[in-house]
């Protein structure tokens, strides 16, 4: 397996290509053409390069004004690209952007044909049931609403479950762009495809539409919201991919088991928490993975136990991400060859002056071989 941690994308290009077939040749078998999911700026394949081209600006320009100033910045584009931009930096962008769309995609590609390969398979009544007992024989929803109430926590709530989609790619774009340290990028794209890939599986292990679609006489006082209006958006696409999975041009997107909302907004705090961001940042991460935690319970997107396993799945994808990309106890080894504290050595984005945690380990590592 060492061959495999050499390049930091070695690992995650695999695993992109082999979740890539098994989409396609899943879709081929039931005659149901890929598709490539529609999101804010349109479909994947253009709005992630738009995000890395945003992002390479905002990297760019501020360092072109410390290096010339404002009234030099075309001069001072041109010596930060000669100077901090090459071929191998921008095959490493490239290459995380392709493997998380290339994941993304046979994900929701799979998770479209699910309702076909396990027809009349669900487990709403075991995950309603194991609710209730979770939660002394009472409905989370019922206990939610009447904590939090039903108006201006929903209004906040559906924003925080729905700003999800836009910054998640967000993330991952300042991290692939503007991280001086290639590898963390690489990190960070691997510890969100590989949430795709393990978040497809647990959908084909335990099938379930949930609470919202199996109760939804539970959530029926919540106000109308931009997340009741997804709710009913996503069913009416589920019944016309079903009335004829062959011709729809929809993709069914309705799966509680496990809940990749959790799973990603937990693996992106803790990737914070472990590569030691700005205590602010890592304050904001883990406050949205808390509410966004919460939202899926009290909207109905997900049981208990999908939360739960959306978290494993986190940290399952951080770990395994950290070891595929070589990352596994660098900051141990960097703390104890600095005599600082492990918690202390960070990883930061666009430091000058420091050097990343990784990059010590390997001149660690060189000087004691």
């Amino acid at each position: 397996m060492k061959f495999a941690r050499q390049w930091p994308y070695t690992f995650i290009v695999g695993v992109s290509l082999l979740i890539g077939m098994v989409a396609a040749v899943g879709s081929l078998a039931l005659e149901v053409p890929l598709r490539d999911p529609e999101g804010f700026l349109g479909p994947a394949y253009i709005r992630l390069p738009l995000l890395a081209l945003l992002m390479f600006a905002l990297g760019i320009l501020p360092a072109a004004v410390r290096r010339c100033g404002w009234k030099q910045i075309p001069q001072g584009v041109v010596e930060v690209v000669r100077h901090e931009w090459n071929l191998r930096r921008v095959l490493y962008i490239a290459t995380g952007l392709a493997t998380f769309y290339v994941c993304y995609v046979g994900y929701r590609n799979l998770k479209s044909v699910l309702p076909v390969y396990r027809e009349g398979t669900l487990y709403d009544h075991e995950l309603l049931e194991l609710d209730r007992w979770m939660f002394g024989g009472t409905d989370p929803a019922i206990i939610l609403h009447n904590i939090f109430g039903m108006d201006l926590t929903a209004e906040v709530l559906s924003f925080i479950y729905v700003a999800y989609l836009p910054l998640i790619p967000i993330t991952l774009g300042v991290f692939l762009v503007l991280s001086r340290d290639l590898t963390v990028g690489a990190w960070y794209a691997t510890t969100l495809s590989l949430n795709w890939v393990l978040g497809t599986i647990s959908y084909y292990i335990m099938p379930a539409l949930g609470p919202i679609y199996a109760r939804p006489d539970l959530y029926a006082q919540l106000p109308d919201t931009s997340v009741s209006s997804l709710q009913s958006a996503l069913m009416n696409n589920r019944l016309e991919f079903l009335a004829d999975p062959a011709t729809s041009d929809v993709i069914h997107g309705v799966a509680a088991f496990a809940s990749l909302h959790v799973s990603v907004t937990f693996a992106a705090a803790l990737f914070m928490h472990r590569t030691n961001q700005h205590r602010l940042v890592r304050w904001v991460a883990w406050a949205f993975f808390g509410m966004t935690f919460v939202a899926t319970l009290y909207f109905g997107w997900h049981y208990m136990i999908d939360n739960i396993a959306g978290v494993a799945i986190g940290w399952a994808a951080v770990s395994l991400g950290a070891w595929a990309t070589n990352h596994q106890g660098a900051r141990r080894l960097v703390a104890r060859e600095q005599g600082m504290r492990e918690e202390e050595v960070g990883i930061d984005i666009e430091a000058d002056d420091l050097v990343s945690a990784p990059a010590l380990a390997s001149e660690s590592s060189a000087r004691n071989a």
